[in-house]
């Protein structure tokens, strides 16, 4: 078999002042080759190549001096050379559904950083439609493309159809659903959230707890009812009718206005903060109080949370977390170390502001 030329370990010597090669009567540039960066920076090629590769074996000084001779010669690694001598590409794939979602962008922020920390690029497909079709067809083609590992982005119950089939020559991480157990995978604890949610507004007297959940397709929003319903039953409480959401403040708003409508709702629990801010306007439209008539509490602690009126008691979950642990992992796998199956939890917080407050009975 012959031999694979490195175009990116070039040794041709010649002189830093002339780097011009003459083709068919004329002059034409010649790419800076990997030795005239060494020569400039002072460096041995294998030193270059370190440099190129992320290599944490050289110094800061050196790498800034080779780095610096890079940018001058205008030096460019051919990554597909280095994919065939390394066996990686320095790309991740991520899938994912849509990137309308706060938690979505907050996670996809983090993966972005963690990938650009180890000096690899991101390849991401986004779905409007989570379909099991749709799934397998984005995942066959990141098994396709120059990839290392796949981060999945998916909180529907199709991640649970066996029709689905993941890679298995790269591996593959999954964020946000517990209920892919034979994959590692990364996700707040939603009934734990939740179940602080409950008993928050449940300490403050309210006699029952009204919720407005999340689309019925969103794994998140049915752990974090089926725990409201766990409480309430739990604490032998009335369990109303579920008001179910689209996670958007306008499907808020409509649940907002039958809340208003019933005069025996004084508590309320939103699957997302998204939607209790339709439920706060509905609830402001309608003459109705928060928290003196009805408290309420949001989930997923947005940076807008603390400016809504009033300020929104809320469940925080770490999304950046999620994500960095998830590149941790998939890392821990790429680079060969042993990653176990099975979903890995991060804790979720209360946040206590001014929209919920003690029960007043009428």
């Amino acid at each position: 078999m012959a031999p694979i030329h490195d175009t990116s370990a070039e040794t041709v010597d010649e002189p830093r002042g002339d780097r011009r090669r003459r083709s068919h009567g004329t002059m034409t540039a010649r790419a800076a080759s990997m030795s005239d960066v060494a020569r400039l920076a002072g460096v041995s090629s294998q030193t270059v190549s370190r440099v190129s590769n992320n290599s944490d074996s050289v110094t800061t000084e050196t790498r800034d001096r080779v780095v610096a001779a890079m940018n001058e010669l205008g030096y460019r690694p051919n990554s597909a050379a280095r994919a065939l001598k390394s066996g990686r590409f320095h790309s991740i794939g991520v899938l994912m559904f849509t990137l309308e979602t706060l938690g979505n962008i907050r996670t996809l922020d983090a993966i972005a950083v963690a990938a650009a920390e180890k000096g690899y690029s991101i390849d991401l497909i986004s779905m409007l439609d989570p379909s099991t079709g749709t799934i397998s067809t984005a995942l066959s083609r990141l098994d396709e493309e120059a990839v290392d590992g796949i981060i999945v982005i998916l909180e529907t119950h199709e991640l649970m159809e066996s029709a689905i089939h993941f890679p298995t020559r790269i591996p593959v991480v999954i964020v946000d659903s517990q209920l892919r157990k034979d994959y590692p995978s990364v996700n707040a604890d939603q009934e734990q959230g939740a179940a602080l949610a409950v008993r928050h507004l449940l300490d403050l007297g309210h006699p029952t707890v009204w919720h407005v959940a999340g689309p019925e397709s969103s794994n998140s929003a049915s752990m974090r009812e089926a725990s409201w319903r766990n409480i309430l039953q739990g604490e032998g409480r009335t369990v109303p009718p579920v008001l179910r959401g689209t996670w958007g403040a306008d499907s808020g708003y409509r649940a907002g206005l039958e809340i208003a409508a019933n005069p025996e709702i004084s508590a309320v629990f939103t699957a997302n903060d998204q939607m209790a801010l339709g439920v706060l306007r509905a609830l402001h439209e309608a003459g109705r109080r928060v928290p003196e008539d009805v408290s309420i509490v949001g989930f997923d602690n947005t940076e807008e949370s603390a400016e809504y009126w009033p300020p929104l008691t809320t469940i925080h979950q770490d999304f950046a977390g999620a994500g960095a642990q998830a590149m941790s992992l998939l890392f821990d796998a790429i680079e060969g170390r042993e990653v176990p199956s099975g979903v890995r939890t991060l804790s979720t917080d209360l946040v206590v502001r001014q929209s919920t407050g003690p029960y007043i009975a009428r």
